[in-house]
């Protein structure tokens, strides 16, 4: 996530030039063939140029907002994830009691450090790489790795996890599939023996377990997001309808600059080049944004900032813990927080 006021120009630029140099390409060859060769039939009326611009607009504009709606959702079930986090933690610090005060902070500490542990599982999950996503498969996005990083790619899953778990816990972990479901259901597990013991009465023991399913919720909301990319019809369209637009626009543009060479002379023509190449980048710029909007934890820059995220209820919950030695919060790169 950017935290700056706008992405500068010293990198949007940068990140955009492939789209420069296609559009002046694209705009260089049929002005040369045009000026020089006297192909005057290569330019064509603007009409069905403005009609396919028309039609790349409103499906570029459609993809924009749907993906902007996916990264809204994302943002607003990490929202939810802080809300619940917050509310199991007092009710763990407030239901689960016990006559030696020594084990029930034990408890205490071993309940919310296992809710770490899924935070930790959770957002490694969510950072793994799918096939449909574009931030190492497009040279622009790789480039731009150099201004941040991505916690989840430079650190180990067992390393973080075996800090937050019992050895017999951790090893359980390890051998599962989905290692986030599986540290819920060991809370579950872990609240139903407390339950019996007499540590939790069964009516904060239900509302305990309510929170365990809204944390369930939230995590399918995520792996929804995730594992379901923006459809692929939309975005093939998308992609080429933009691209037919930006190579027609150099021939509606010829046949408009056509019209004034009486009037200005045979040099107008050129201005056939900037414009086509300022025009054609701004449409080529929305649908490179609408893409790297799209997957909302594949780590990219526009990303929500689950480790960010996560780090602050970690300090929240270690605090309602009564610790004092906090980690550090999560400090943004080039502005630029995961």
């Amino acid at each position: 996530m950017n935290i700056s006021s706008h992405y500068k120009l010293r990198h949007f630029i940068p990140w955009t030039r492939v789209k420069i140099y296609k559009m002046l390409i694209l705009s260089i060859i049929p002005t040369l063939l045009f000026y020089f060769l006297d192909w005057k039939w290569l330019a064509i009326p603007w009409v069905p140029v403005a009609l396919l611009g028309t039609a790349t607009a409103f499906i570029s504009g459609f993809k924009n907002t749907q993906t902007y709606n996916r990264t809204w959702e994302a943002r607003q079930v990490y929202g939810a994830i802080i809300n619940n986090s917050r509310a199991f933690g007092i009710m763990t610090k407030d239901f689960i009691r016990s006559e030696d005060k020594v084990l029930e902070k034990q408890l205490h500490q071993q309940i919310i450090h296992r809710h770490f542990a899924w935070l930790t599982a959770l957002r490694f999950q969510l950072r793994e790489i799918k096939s449909w996503e574009n931030i190492k498969t497009k040279s622009y996005n790789r480039e731009y790795l150099k201004y941040y990083k991505v916690p989840e790619w430079e650190s180990n899953l067992d390393e973080e996890l075996n800090s937050f778990l019992s050895k017999e816990e951790f090893q359980y972990i390890l051998s599962t599939k989905n290692q986030a479901t599986q540290i819920i259901a060991l809370q579950s597990s872990e609240l139903k023996k407390l339950n019996e013991e007499g540590n939790i009465s069964d009516y904060n023991y239900i509302a305990l377990e309510n929170q365990l399913k809204e944390l369930y919720d939230q995590q399918g909301k995520c792996e929804r997001i995730k594992n379901f990319p923006y459809p692929r019809q939309f975005s093939s369209i998308n992609l080429y309808f933009t691209n037919l637009f930006c190579i027609l626009l150099p021939f509606g543009f010829l046949s408009e600059f056509s019209k004034l060479v009486e009037k200005f002379g045979e040099n107008i023509i050129w201005l056939t080049i900037p414009f086509s190449m300022i025009l054609g980048w701004v449409f080529l710029v929305l649908e490179q944004i609408g893409e790297s909007t799209e997957n909302p934890f594949e780590g990219n820059a526009n990303d929500i900032p689950v480790t960010q995220i996560s780090r602050n209820i970690e300090i929240d919950l270690r605090e309602m813990l009564g610790e004092k030695d906090l980690p550090p919060a999560i400090a943004a790169q080039n502005n630029i927080l995961m």
